[in-house]
């Protein structure tokens, strides 16, 4: 009974996505900011894990400025679970004319190396996959978090392989999959920037603070030769659409040194961070790991 009712649930707020998926995105925005305001209210957990990371990471800033950073942030988050059902079930037409790209996003399709696509967890992290894909001539593969109600699973999976060829290979079923599809010449998202625990991981400075910081991206990307990519989604203002951004390829990444590639790759994200503070994942416990003896910093 209690399956029936989630499953029921899911499906209902799938089929409120759809409804409001039609709506003009300036009006869907303002939904979203106010989607935010309320959690901020609601989610209690998740604002204080956001304001211990403000504090962790802007230590200059004082707590008032602090808060109106986190409150900020809430609001896009709002959008970007409002704004997921256009990504399910807008039109192609209407995604790309929506978007605004930046950079060379025919990277993947032109590079005569395979190329692996970095996407830190900014609020329109979600964009990055279908929008790309619908400008891509080769195939993609991305690791997914499985959820644990199907009806989700089996949508997330849907609306991020809509456009283009796109595999989805669940992070309990290990890496062959994936490396054997960047040897076929598929291009390879990943998300580089949680904290996954100790396993294949480095404590490595992120703002300054200890981070468990994933060692594979580096050793995955020199062991087969791959062109490194950052993307970067920016939720713009007013409703007016997305900004995807496909940075130049980081320049002596990786270098053989997986733990200073790691250094490297937080200070990088550090510098974007500070473009757009507001848009990063600041609801995840991203300090959750600790050193040996070293107390949780979110108690």
């Amino acid at each position: 009974m209690k399956g029936r009712a989630s499953h029921f649930g899911a499906r209902a707020l799938i089929a409120l996505l759809w409804l409001l998926h039609f709506l003009p995105l300036p009006l869907l925005a303002l939904l979203g900011q106010g989607l935010g305001a309320l959690l901020w209210h609601a989610a209690r957990p998740r604002r204080r894990i956001a304001l211990r990371n403000l504090e962790l990471c802007f230590p200059e800033l004082d707590p008032a400025a602090r808060t109106r950073l986190a409150r900020e942030h809430f609001g896009w988050m709002g959008r970007a679970m409002l704004e997921r059902g256009l990504l399910s079930f807008a039109s192609a037409r209407r995604l790309k004319r929506l978007t605004h790209y930046v950079g060379d996003i025919e990277l993947a399709s032109t590079s005569d190396k395979p190329v692996m696509w970095l996407t830190p967890h900014f609020a329109g992290l979600e964009w990055a996959g279908p929008l790309l894909m619908l400008e891509q001539s080769c195939p993609g593969i991305s690791i997914y978090q499985r959820q644990s109600n199907p009806v989700f699973d089996e949508e997330l999976k849907r609306s991020r392989s809509r456009f283009g060829r796109v595999e989805l290979v669940s992070r309990h079923d290990g890496i062959r999959q994936v490396l054997r599809r960047i040897r076929e010449g598929w291009v390879f998202m990943n998300l580089p920037d949680m904290d996954f625990g100790l396993k294949d991981a480095a404590f490595v400075p992120f703002f300054g603070v200890p981070a468990a910081t994933l060692l594979a991206p580096a050793r995955m990307a020199a062991s087969l030769d791959m062109v490194v990519q950052p993307i970067i989604v920016t939720i713009l203002p007013g409703g007016r659409g997305y900004q995807v951004e496909a940075c130049a390829p980081l320049q002596g990444y990786p270098s053989g040194d997986a733990a200073a590639d790691a250094a490297f790759l937080n200070r990088w994200l550090e510098e974007r961070i500070r473009r757009n503070p507001a848009q990063y994942l600041w609801v995840h416990k991203r300090f959750k790991t600790r050193p040996e003896g070293v107390p949780s910093v979110y108690r």
